[in-house]
């Protein structure tokens, strides 16, 4: 019976959101001049779930029973509702079926919540509700997209929703360990970077969308930033200098995050990571506000004309070159012993640090002691950052390579002052 009662309770739930949404977009409407409002959607919700609950009565030996049942009242209750969505359309001279299909939804939500998952109900129901709102941004935001960006954005989303889950998630012997999925879920980061920053730019203007972009992508990919800020700057979108900031502050972030993990999974690691790591975050970060609020930088005459918010052929031929420096960094890590460690980090963090700090901190302290795999983890980050240094001097060029190997050289000159300082005091190595 409680079970029972809970069935409903969410079912009533879900019919009030959509309800309290639908009579709040009509409030102003006569009463009986409206097809659905908060009532009819409550007892929609209820219907649902007594139509599940019934469902459930007939047990597995009678499923077809069940199912059969379950569509009959779905169909009769769809056909109610659109009979009177149709006279009301008719009445005002509308065409719009959005009633009739949160009436729907609504209905098969609540009876999902009692044959099936009530937080998956719950959670598709406060999600449609949601994009029910935001009617007015988002017919908004169809008139403002041009064609690039609507192709970009349904590129990224097919990426993520339809062809990850579907790519292997395994490593293979035959590529050097390489894992499919890993290698796709950097080539999604790498075009969500560029996507973010490109709307973040074009909603925030230049200085804030850039530091914005670079703080969010910095928490994924650092590398990834690099890259997509390069291009901007080689494309003349926006300031070099502040293109850089971007990189600054991401790889500030990046350092806090291979501390963070480092930490989280030996925290014997941080004595000798602690110091050179906040030292260069520090270091990055001061430089990147300097650049964008300590100078003068001025936006050129012309208005910045923007392009395709990333190119998919770009962004898979990195994230193909990615792989093979991982598969290269993972050979030499799993054939050379601790100098093949120290090799393969450094190999392997030409494209990722993340995972030369998780497999060193993995290793500690039963293949490496401490001291050791701070320093492969260390020697990662130099090889990160030797590899925006190489992007910002091939695909950057000019000023932006230029602010690039100044940063990157405060940065490795703080961290290693600060090692240097934390072994001579603390005796860590």
């Amino acid at each position: 019976m409680e079970e029972t009662l809970t069935h409903f309770a969410v079912g009533l739930g879900i019919g009030l959101l959509f309800g309290v949404e639908r009579g709040w977009k009509t409030r102003e409407e006569a009463d009986g001049a409206r097809t659905a409002g908060i009532r009819t959607f409550a007892l929609a919700g209820l219907l649902g779930s007594g139509s599940g609950s019934i469902a459930l009565v007939f047990g597995e030996a009678n499923a077809l029973a069940a199912a059969m049942f379950l569509a009959a009242a779905f169909a009769v209750h769809a056909f109610v509702l659109t009979m009177f969505s149709r006279d009301e359309n008719r009445a005002e001279g509308t065409f719009s079926a959005t009633t009739v299909i949160s009436g729907m939804l609504a209905f098969l939500l609540a009876a999902f919540a009692a044959v099936g998952d009530m937080r998956v109900s719950a959670a598709v129901a406060v999600a449609a509700v949601g994009i029910l709102a935001l009617r007015k941004n988002l017919h908004g935001l169809l008139r403002r997209i041009t064609w690039p960006e609507l192709r970009s954005a349904l590129i990224l989303l097919a990426m993520t929703f339809i062809i990850l889950p579907i790519v292997p998630d395994r490593s293979y012997d035959l590529v050097g360990g390489v894992n499919p999925r890993q290698i796709w879920m950097i080539a999604i980061i790498l075009a969500g970077v560029s996507f973010f920053g490109y709307v973040a730019v074009r909603s925030l203007g230049e200085r804030h969308g850039v530091l914005l972009a670079a703080a969010a992508g910095g928490l994924a990919s650092s590398t990834a930033v690099t890259l997509a800020n390069a291009r901007s700057a080689a494309r003349g979108e926006g300031a070099p200098r502040v293109l850089a900031a971007g990189v600054a502050l991401a790889m500030a972030i990046s350092f806090i995050r291979v501390l963070v993990i480092s930490g989280a999974l030996a925290p014997t690691l941080l004595a000798s990571l602690a110091a050179p790591l906040v030292a260069a975050a520090l270091c990055a970060t001061g430089l990147a506000l300097l650049a964008v609020y300590g100078w003068d930088n001025p936006r050129p005459a012309a208005a910045t004309s923007f392009s395709n918010p990333f190119n998919l052929v770009s962004v898979l031929s990195f994230a193909a070159l990615l792989a093979v420096v991982i598969a290269i960094g993972n050979l030499l890590g799993s054939n050379f012993g601790a100098g093949g460690a120290l090799l393969g980090a450094a190999a392997l963090g030409l494209a990722d640090v993340d995972a030369v700090a998780v497999s060193m901190a993995k290793m500690t302290p039963q293949t490496l002691d401490a001291p050791a795999a701070a320093l492969a983890i260390l020697i990662a980050v130099i090889s990160n950052t030797a590899t925006k240094l190489a992007i910002g001097g091939v695909i950057g060029r000019g000023r932006f390579a230029l602010d690039i190997a100044i940063v990157s050289g405060f940065c490795l000159a703080a961290g290693g002052l600060a090692w240097w300082a934390a072994a001579a005091v603390f005796g860590a190595h």
